[in-house]
C-alpha cells in the first residue's frame, strides 16, 4: 500500500488509477496494450505517463527488496534496533538505504580495522563520549599499550583510536546526507586543461567552474569525456570549512573535555581522507546519472519522430550510398522497396569519372522510370549531391532529390538480417538498398537496426547502454504499435515490436504466412506456433489485414469489441460493405441523427450510445475515430522530406537570408538544421523563440520542417549559426 500511496502522490492520480494500471503490469499486459485497450481501466494514461509509472514502480519495488535485505543482513550480525529497522523502512531511496547500511557492511582491512584488533576501540568511545576533564590523553592511553598486540607506546594508541573514530564519523548516515546536500547546494565542479599548449574540443572547459546546482547536463558529459581522453582534470570544490565545523558540531559533545584536540584532528582526518573523497565520487555519479537520464530521454524523443517521418508511397526510387575511393553504390527499388538493379559509380575524388557516372545514372532512371533520388547523408554527401543537381538539369524527366538520415545503415548491411535478404549482394549495396527504404517506409527499415545506432541524441557511446537500449526499444515498440503493421507483408523485424510478439514468435508469423499463404482474419493468428490467447489479446489490435474476411480485421478494434461495433454499426444504419468502402465519415451525423431529441452535444450522445452498447465511453470514442479512417496510417500527417533539385554551397548563402531546413538533431543547447549545404546549421537554444526556452523539445522535434535566418557564417570552420525568431514554424 505504501508504494502505490507514493506512486499518488508522485503522479497526482486516482488511487484507483495506479491500482489498476499495476494489477494490468502484474498480469502481464504490455503497456501499448493498456494505454490502447483498457482506458476505462486507467482512466485514459497516456503510454508516456504509463512508462513513467512503470519504470517507478519497478524501482520502488526494488527499493522494498533492498530494505528487507539490508534488515536482514544487520539483523544478522545481532545489531537491528528498532529505531534503525523504522529508519530504513521509512527510506524513499536508495542512497539512505546504503548510506544506513554503511556502517554495518562488511568492509576491506582498513586503518579502523586493524586498530579494533589491537583492542583500541574502546579508548575510541571514551574519546568521542568527551566525559573527562582532568589528567590527559596520554593517561587515558596508558592502559591501552600492549606489546602482543603491537600498541608500543602512548602515541600508537592515539592514532589508532583516532582512526577508529575517523571511520565512525564516516559512516554515520546523517553526517553523509548532510554533506552531499551542502555538496549539492554550494559545491563547484572545476576543470582544468592536463596540457594547456594542446589544441582539442575541450578548451573552452581549460579553466572552467559552474555550481553543482547550475550546471547543464551536457557540460557534465562533456567534462567527463574529456577526463575520460585524460585532455581534462576535474575536481569537486566543497566548502570545506563549513563541513568541517558541522561535523565539529555534531561530534563535539563537552567544550571541556581534555580529549577535544585528538577528537578534532580525528574529525578533519575523517573528512579529508575519507569522507570528502567518497562525497565526491558520490557527487560526480549523481550529475553523471541525471546527466545520463536526460540524455537518454532525448535519445528518445528524438528517435520517435524519425521513426514516425511520413512514408513516401508509390514511387519508384533510385538510392545513393555515397563514397570516395570505393565509389558511389546505387540500388533502384520499385513502389514496395523490391530490388530492381543495382550499379557502383565513381563521380568524386579520386577516380572522377563524372562522365562515365552520368551515363550510368541517366540509363536507371529512364530504365526504372524512376521518381526521386535518395542521397544518403554521410561520407561524401555534399559531392553527391553537387553531381545528382548538376545530373537533373540535362534529363527530360522531372525528377528530385532528398538526402537521408543514413545513420546505422552500415550497421544493418553488415548484419546477419542484411546477410539472410541479400546473401549474394555486396556489404555496400545491402547500404544503398537500406538508404531508399528509409524514404519509402521509414519505421519498417529503421526497426532492422539497433535503435542505439540510429544517433539522435549527444555522447551516445558515453551513456549506460543497457537503460540507452531499453529506452530506445520502448521508443520503438511505441511507435510501431501506434501505427499498426500490414500482418500480410511485415518482417520479423518489424512483428517482433508489436505488443506481445516475441522475435521467435514473429518468425513463426512470418513462417506460417510463407506456408499457407496470406492471413485471411485475425483470428486465424492462433493457428500460429506458440501464439496463445495472451499473446493474440495483446497483439491482435494492432496488426492489419487489407483485405481479410472481416471489415474490421484493416482497423484498429480490437477483436473483443468487434461484436459491440457492428451492432453499432447497425444501428447508425451502415453495413459491413460501407466499413470496407470508407463510407463511415460522416458518422457523427449519424451519431447525431441516430439520438435525435436526447441531446445535441457530441460527448453526451456518445455517452448514451455507449450505454446502450454496454462499452466504455472512451472506447466507443477510439472506435468511431477508427471508423472514420479504417486503416488510416497516423504518419500521413507528419512532415514530408524536402525534395529538392538544385544544390546550394556555403558560398551561397548570405546573412539574414531566410531559408526552409528540416531538423536534423535536437540536443541540450539548441537543434541542428538541414538547410541544403553540406554542413547542418545550429539554431542555439536563445534563438529557437522570441520567448524563454528551457527544453529545446518543447519547440521544435527531429524531422520538423521549420523557417530559419542566417544570423552566423564561419565558412573557414564550416559553421553556420541559425534563428527561429520572428520566424514561423511551418
Amino acid at each position: 500500500m505504501q508504494i502505490i500511496e507514493q506512486l499518488i502522490r508522485e503522479f497526482g492520480l486516482r488511487e484507483t488509477q495506479v491500482q489498476n494500471t499495476i494489477h494490468l503490469i502484474d498480469e502481464g499486459n504490455t503497456i501499448p496494450f493498456i494505454a490502447r485497450y483498457r482506458k476505462e481501466i486507467t482512466g485514459g494514461l497516456s503510454d508516456e505517463i504509463l512508462r513513467e509509472l512503470y519504470d517507478r514502480l519497478v524501482y520502488l519495488r526494488n527499493l522494498e527488496i533492498r530494505k528487507e535485505e539490508v534488515i536482514r543482513l544487520i539483523d544478522e550480525q545481532g545489531k537491528l534496533t528498532e529505531e534503525l529497522k523504522k529508519e530504513i523502512l521509512e527510506a524513499t531511496v536508495l542512497q539512505k538505504i546504503e548510506d544506513l547500511y554503511r556502517p554495518f557492511r562488511a568492509k576491506r582491512r582498513t586503518r579502523a580495522t586493524v586498530a579494533k584488533e589491537k583492542g583500541l576501540e574502546p579508548l575510541a568511545q571514551i574519546i568521542l563520549a568527551g566525559e573527562t576533564t582532568r589528567g590527559t590523553v596520554e593517561d587515558l592511553a596508558l592502559p591501552f599499550i600492549n606489546e602482543e598486540l603491537e600498541v608500543n607506546t602512548v602515541e600508537e594508541a592515539i592514532e589508532g583510536a583516532k582512526d577508529i573514530i575517523a571511520e565512525i564519523i564516516s559512516d554515520d548516515a546523517d553526517h553523509r546526507e548532510k554533506i552531499r546536500n551542502v555538496n549539492i547546494n554550494k559545491g563547484i565542479i572545476r576543470s582544468e586543461a592536463t596540457d594547456e599548449e594542446e589544441k582539442t574540443v575541450y578548451e573552452m572547459y581549460y579553466d572552467f567552474s559552474e555550481s553543482v546546482n547550475r550546471i547543464a547536463n551536457h557540460r557534465i558529459l562533456a567534462l567527463n569525456r574529456g577526463e575520460k581522453e585524460k585532455k581534462l582534470k576535474v575536481k569537486l570544490i566543497s566548502p570545506d570549512d563549513e563541513i568541517t565545523e558541522y561535523l565539529i558540531n555534531q561530534t563535539v559533545i563537552n567544550d571541556k573535555a581534555i580529549t577535544n584536540e585528538v577528537l578534532k584532528e580525528a574529525i578533519e582526518d575523517s573528512y579529508k581522507r575519507l569522507i570528502s573523497p567518497s562525497i565526491e565520487r558520490e557527487i560526480r555519479n549523481i550529475l553523471t546519472e541525471k546527466a545520463e537520464e536526460e540524455a537518454i530521454k532525448v535519445f528518445g524523443k528524438n528517435t520517435k519522430p524519425l521513426l514516425l517521418t511520413a512514408p513516401v508511397k508509390d514511387v519508384r526510387v533510385l538510392a545513393i550510398d555515397p563514397g570516395y575511393r570505393t565509389g558511389c553504390k546505387i540500388a533502384v527499388l520499385d513502389e514496395t522497396g523490391k530490388l530492381l538493379d543495382y550499379a557502383t559509380i565513381y563521380p568524386s575524388e579520386p577516380q572522377n569519372k563524372i562522365k562515365e557516372s552520368e551515363k550510368i545514372v541517366k540509363e536507371l532512371i529512364y530504365k526504372h522510370d524512376v521518381d526521386i533520388i535518395s542521397i544518403g547523408n554521410g561520407t561524401a554527401s555534399r559531392e553527391t549531391e553537387l553531381f545528382i543537381a548538376n545530373l537533373l538539369k540535362e534529363i527530360d524527366k522531372k525528377v528530385y532529390y532528398t538526402i537521408v538520415n543514413e545513420a546505422g545503415a552500415s550497421v544493418y548491411s553488415a548484419s546477419k538480417l542484411a546477410t539472410e535478404e541479400y546473401p549474394d549482394l555486396d556489404v555496400s549495396i545491402r547500404g544503398a538498398i537500406s538508404i531508399g527504404r528509409r524514404l519509402q517506409d521509414p519505421l519498417a527499415e529503421l526497426v532492422k537496426i539497433d535503435p542505439r545506432s540510429i544517433g539522435v541524441g549527444q555522447y551516445q557511446h558515453d551513456l549506460n547502454q543497457n537503460k540507452l537500449g531499453e529506452t530506445l526499444k520502448n521508443v520503438v515498440e511505441d511507435c510501431v504499435n501506434s501505427v499498426g503493421v500490414d500482418l500480410n507483408i511485415a518482417t520479423p523485424s518489424l512483428l517482433q515490436y508489436v505488443s506481445g510478439i516475441s522475435a521467435p514468435v514473429a518468425k513463426n508469423v512470418v513462417k506460417y504466412r510463407e506456408e499457407k499463404g496470406k492471413f485471411k482474419n485475425r483470428k486465424e493468428l492462433l493457428k500460429v506456433k506458440r501464439l496463445g490467447d495472451k499473446t493474440f489479446e495483446q497483439c491482435a489490435g494492432f496488426l492489419r489485414i487489407t483485405d481479410g474476411t472481416h471489415p474490421l480485421d484493416n482497423t484498429a478494434v480490437h477483436p473483443e469489441s468487434y461484436e459491440i461495433t457492428m451492432e453499432l454499426i447497425e444501428k447508425l444504419g451502415y453495413t459491413a460493405e460501407d466499413i470496407k468502402k470508407g463510407n463511415l465519415k460522416n458518422i457523427d451525423d449519424a451519431i447525431q441523427k441516430y439520438t435525435e431529441g436526447k441531446s445535441k452535444n457530441l460527448n453526451k450522445q456518445i455517452k448514451i450510445l455507449a450505454e446502450e452498447l454496454g462499452i466504455g465511453e472512451l472506447t466507443l470514442k477510439d472506435i468511431i475515430e477508427e471508423l472514420k479512417k479504417p486503416g488510416r496510417d497516423p504518419r500521413e500527417e507528419m512532415p514530408k522530406p524536402i525534395f529538392r533539385s538544385d544544390v546550394l554551397d556555403m558560398e551561397d548563402l548570405k546573412l539574414d537570408m531566410i531559408m526552409k531546413g528540416i531538423v536534423r538533431n535536437v540536443v541540450d543547447f539548441g537543434a541542428f538544421v538541414d538547410i541544403g549545404v553540406k554542413q547542418d546549421g545550429l539554431v542555439h537554444i536563445s534563438e529557437l523563440s522570441n520567448k524563454f526556452v528551457k527544453d529545446p523539445l518543447d519547440v521544435v522535434s527531429v524531422g520538423d520542417e521549420v523557417e530559419v535566418r542566417i544570423i552566423g557564417l564561419d565558412i573557414e570552420h564550416g559553421r553556420i549559426s541559425l534563428s527561429m525568431k520572428q520566424v514561423t514554424s511551418v
